[in-house]
């Protein structure tokens, strides 16, 4: 069985077993984790989602946290101007293997979801600010002048 997921904004075709370079996920070496996003399942039937297969999901084991390949920017500006600027980059990746594809009964597997470094920064940042702030106390100067105002 095989199934076609999204994650970091790219499909992969999975299957049993398969071991996956993806963009780094908020989690750590050992945790098991499931996509939740599958756009398409295949085995003895192929399911076709639109946009996604509801109820299916892949479970994968994080094997590490590594880094791609360093790219080189390389500019150079020609004739007159004698600049020279190289900067270099290295992609965080996270490697995981697919233990298994779940083509229906993905909600109850109890496996957390995988999720983006991005996403779990946006989720906690959103947790810090949910408490809103009382209102602030009225200042006493400004108090006191008010009900001498209401007295008179």
């Amino acid at each position: 069985m095989f199934a076609v997921l999204k994650t970091g904004g790219k499909q992969y075709k999975v299957q049993a077993g398969d071991v996956l370079r993806v963009e780094k996920l908020a989690a750590n070496a050992g945790d098991k984790i499931q996509f939740n996003e599958i756009l398409m399942v295949g085995g003895d039937t192929v399911t076709v989602g639109s946009p996604t297969v509801a109820g299916a999901g892949v479970v994968a084991e994080v094997i590490d946290q590594i880094k791609g390949e360093k790219t080189i920017h390389y500019v150079k500006r020609r004739r007159k101007h004698s600049s020279q600027r190289t900067k270099g980059h290295r992609q965080q990746l996270t490697l995981v293997r697919v233990t298994e594809v779940l083509a229906s009964g993905a909600e109850t597997s109890g496996v957390a979801a995988a999720t983006g470094t991005a996403d779990a920064r946006r989720a906690a940042h959103n947790a810090e600010a949910a408490p809103v702030a009382a209102e602030a106390p009225a200042k006493p100067k400004r108090a006191k002048k008010a009900a001498e105002a209401v007295a008179e």
